[in-house]
This record gives C-alpha cells, structure tokens and sequence, in this order.
C-alpha cells in the first residue's frame, strides 16, 4: 500500500479513537494559550521568535514556543505527529512536502484568512511563484507565505585576480563559466565551476535556462525526453570531465560549500538563504567573495537563456487543532506586511510578501565588506517555480540515482535520461 494511503488510514483510525476518547481542551495554569512553533533552521530561531514577540506584544493572553529541529528530524517526527493527529500548533511546510500532506488532509485549508477584511489580500501582497508554492492539488491555500529565494554564483575574486579573469556579470554565458574555470585552473592548481550533482542548486537552473522542463505542463509527465532538457543535462553532466570541476565521490566527503571556504574552488551555486550564515562564519573570507547572477545560456531553445530556481517556505496549521482560531489569528500577523517585515529585518529570509525585500538587503550593512546580494532579488523576474508534483517523494529518490550512475559510468547518458523519465512517469501511473 502507498505510504501516504497508509498514513491517511492510519490517521482516519485515531481519529476515531480520539472522538470515543475524547480530547483535553482544559487552558493552562496560567490563563494562557500557549501554541508550538515548529522549525528546522536554528539560524532562523532568533528571526521566528521576534515575530512571535511581537504577535504576543499585542495578544499577551497568548504565548508561542519556537522549537526547532534538524531537517530530518524534523520531517520524521512531523508525520508522526500527523498519524496521531498530535500536531504542532504551526509549523513550517516545504514545497516537497506540501502536496502529499495537504492532499491527504493534514493541514488546513487558509484560503479565505483574510477574507473578512481583503479577500484578494494573497493576490495583492504575494507573487504567483509564492502563491503556486502554497497550492495543493487542488490549487486551494493551504499555507501562509513565509519566503523566497532564488540561487545564485558564488565566486571567489582572489582566484579570479590570479587568473587575470574578470569577475562574473548579468553578461556572463555558459561558455564564460567554461573559460574561466580553466583559467583558474591553468593558475592556481584550483577547481573553477564545482558542478555538484544536485536539482536545485545543480541542474535544474540549466535545464530551464536551455528551455527545457523538468515537468511537462501537465504537471505530471517528465521532461527528461525533451532536447532542450537533454541538451542541458549533458552540458551540465559533461563540466566533471574536465579537471578544474570535482566529480561526484569528491562530493560525496565534501560539500561545494565547505570546499570553496576552505580555498580548493573558485565558484559554485548557492542559494541566499544561506549567505548570512555563511558571511557570519566565515570571517577570514572577508573581502575575498562576492555573489553574482547565475550566467544564461547563449543558445537556448526557447526564450532569453536566463532562468534561476525559487522556492519558498510557508506557515501551516492542522485542521484539527483545538487552537485553530487563534492559530489562524497569529498566522494572519504572520502573512502581515508588519510580521513580513519583521522576518526581513532579522535577516531570516527574503519576505515572501511582495516589496520588501529591501528589508532583507539592508541586513547586510552591518558588515566591514559588502556582497553583491541585490543579485538575488533581481533574478526574481525571471525565476521559476521549484519542480514539484504530489509524486516528488517517489521519483526524486530514482532520479537522483539514475544521475549519479551516469556520473559514475554504470548508465550511458540515454539509458539515464530514459532511467529518469520512467521514474517519473511511473511514480504517478502507481498512483
């Protein structure tokens, strides 16, 4: 039986336990409603618990506790608690998972949070990008916007300095990537672009910058048939021959990340949400770094050659929570331009609501050195939806295998494409 059938049944089963039991609905000792508020991110506690302060500020019969776990964990313990319908009061959803728990009933239906006061409120303040991220099948609300992101180059300007190399701008192509990389190379010993296996922050933005998809327009069928997607996956799969890129076992010990901050790379994909924390920890990288706009494809299929993937975070709920007007309250503060705000002046996240994200650039003038971390916002005109459908949690797994035995040679390029597109195709016959 599909894991989420078993969960759907599962949870219909204690639910009816929990009619004949009954449910404890007495309040605290305190007077209080005191609710949890689950997160995966520690850098974002501090961000999350000042909004929460402020929402308490105003409502002091209510307290909010910010817990926060590991992203594995944290999805683990998750769907547990959805099997015993012992959810947390809020809660963080991803885009992978938004789908499978919206539709099988575990999280609340938001569409109509603001109607009492602006029914077209999510359409006036939130993109479409934003909007999609918080749909389930349905195309209902199930979610508050919380962020957005886009992925970007990172660079290091010492290695480009030595090479005589130019540092990466809107102009940069998938051939300047190529020559660079070389250089650096050529000068320092060094690796240029670390094409890591990833889809986010890998192969997907080439995919689209070629005109490919990784879903058809259905949403359902695979793209891994299509030229351009193919076109693109061999560029991209093709940069580990050469020996200024890593191959795949290096990446299995060491991350892009780790590599480029300790000196063994010049450039790799990043995603902002990550820059903050980054520039906070690694102080001796002061002045040598810069972020830039990922480079375009010079000969794409279709459209201008510039694509960059984004994502974005949101606030959910349980429909059966016994707090879920007041719950529905805080996360009304949430999706507010003032608690928006507060998320972008902590430095948490680019706002999902649209027209602040200045709040976010502005944190970073607190430091000695300045990163170019406009380029984020400014790829957000022609960013594309991160690749979701409700059967993600079954292909993914397969698609990601199937890469990296091309990668390693155990599959040619068209077994691997054709190894990709039936896993994806087939998770959603199962269904």
């Amino acid at each position: 039986m599909n894991k989420l059938k078993k969960l759907i049944l599962l949870s219909s089963c204690i639910l009816v336990s929990s009619a004949i039991s009954g449910c404890s609905n007495s309040a605290s000792a305190d007077g209080k409603t005191h609710l949890t508020f689950q997160i995966w991110d520690v850098a974002q506690r501090d961000g999350m618990q000042a909004i929460c302060d402020a929402y308490t500020q105003k409502n002091p019969s209510v307290e909010i506790e910010v817990q926060v776990t590991s992203w594995s964990e944290y999805w683990t313990k998750l769907e547990a608690a959805a099997i015993s319908n012992q959810m947390p009061d809020i809660f963080w959803m991803h885009t992978n998972e938004i789908l499978k728990y919206a539709d099988y009933g575990k999280i609340a239906d938001l569409t109509d949070l603001y109607d009492d006061t602006d029914p077209e409120f999510f359409r006036k303040h939130y993109s479409e990008v934003s909007l999609s991220n918080i749909q389930g099948s349905d195309g209902r609300y199930y979610g508050v916007p919380k962020d957005k992101d886009t992925v970007g180059l990172v660079y290091n300007k010492e290695m480009f300095d030595a090479a005589g190399v130019a540092y990466p701008d809107e102009n940069w192509t998938w051939d300047d990537l190529c020559e660079a990389s070389q250089k650096i190379y050529d000068a320092t010993g060094k690796y240029g672009y670390m094409a890591y296996g990833d889809d986010q922050l890998g192969y997907w933005n080439f995919v689209y910058q070629k005109g490919g998809y990784i879903l058809a327009e259905d949403n359902v069928t695979g793209g891994f048939d299509n030229p351009a997607t193919q076109d693109a996956m061999r560029f991209y799969i093709d940069l580990q021959k050469n020996d200024w890129c890593p191959d795949q076992n290096y990446f299995a010990e060491t991350s892009p990340g780790t590599a480029f901050f300790s000196g063994q790379g010049a450039m790799f994909l990043e995603g902002n949400w990550n820059i903050l924390s980054e520039m906070t920890n690694y102080p001796n990288m002061e002045g040598k770094w810069d972020v830039a706009v990922l480079p375009k494809c010079p000969d794409p299929v279709q459209g201008d050659g510039r694509a960059t993937i984004s994502n974005g975070l949101c606030y959910a709920t349980s429909p059966t929570g016994k707090n879920l007007e007041i719950v529905k309250d805080v996360l009304r503060f949430f999706g507010s331009e003032e608690g928006q705000r507060i998320q972008g002046e902590s430095g948490a996240a680019i706002p999902a609501y649209e027209g602040l994200e200045d709040t976010w650039i502005h944190v970073f003038d607190q430091f000695d050195y300045r990163l170019n971390v406009e380029c984020f916002v400014d790829m957000f005109d022609y960013s594309v939806q991160s690749v979701n459908n409700k059967y993600r949690p079954q292909w993914k797994p397969d698609v990601t295998e199937a890469l990296l035995k091309i990668y390693s040679g155990e599959y040619t390029f068209e077994e691997g494409m054709a190894a990709m597109q039936e896993a994806v195709n087939s998770a959603a016959e199962e269904d």
